[in-house]
């Protein structure tokens, strides 16, 4: 639709990417408990209706990923905000690439707050929706009961666990064609492997993307927002 649209309509466009982004700003602002069941694939837009809110719950189902730097765009609804704030520099390294992150490894990551077995989530729901004019700390204190409960890959280590020193290493430079040297330096079958995707991705979306984050890592989640906002026209247009 964006596609179609930039041309004929581009007014169109220019709300879109306005009410998506005011959208992600209400969210992570709302002074009632929102809670973002992360079930599925959940990427783009749907990240952005569900990293900014207070609770996150993952499943053994749940598909996470940032995408964009493959179709030329960069990983907005406020991914210049919350990527960087990931445990070390796994942020960069997932906007980068777009490497998926499956089930529990989606919490492990920080990007859900919660992991619930997929098969109890309709008790869940039910469980919450029984609240009488539920407080944060009300719902929290359900999701922790389920999540605690929660067996399904429990002992499995995070995916990226035995690489991660490395990829604070390769990510921590300051422009693409040093990250790019380290992985080629480095040699291994798991540098190579990312060298190679990250060789398929948009050359000029690398460079937004990692300067999105550099310049995000500092920023209020407004303030992340109306510089995507931006960029995102600045990329159509």
């Amino acid at each position: 639709v964006i596609s179609e649209n930039t041309k004929t309509n581009p007014k169109m466009v220019q709300d879109f990417f306005r009410e998506e982004y005011m959208l992600n700003n209400a969210i992570d602002s709302c002074l009632k408990p929102y809670i973002a069941l992360i079930h599925g694939i959940t990427m783009g837009g749907g990240v952005g209706l569900s990293v900014h809110g207070q609770f996150r719950v993952a499943t053994e189902k749940s598909l996470f990923a940032m995408p964009e730097t493959a179709i030329g765009l960069f990983p907005d609804v406020g991914g210049g905000y919350f990527l960087p704030r990931l445990q070390g520099k796994l942020g960069y390294f997932l906007a980068l690439t777009g490497f998926r992150l499956k089930g529990r490894d989606v919490y492990t990551a920080g990007i859900a707050t919660h992991f619930v077995d997929s098969e109890k989530l309709g008790m869940l729901e039910d469980d919450l929706l029984a609240l009488n004019s539920p407080s944060k700390e009300n719902i929290a204190d359900v999701l922790e009961t389920y999540h605690t409960k929660s067996k399904i890959d429990q002992d499995k280590s995070f995916i990226l666990e035995e690489h991660m020193d490395k990829i604070n290493s390769w990510f921590s430079a300051n422009t693409v064609e040093e990250i790019i040297e380290n992985l080629q330096q480095d040699g291994s079958s798991f540098a190579l492997e990312q060298l190679k995707v990250i060789n398929k991705m948009s050359p000029t979306s690398l460079k937004i993307t990692l300067r999105q984050l550099m310049e995000g890592s500092s920023k209020t989640l407004p303030e992340v927002l109306t510089m995507e906002y931006r960029l995102s026209q600045a990329c159509i247009f």
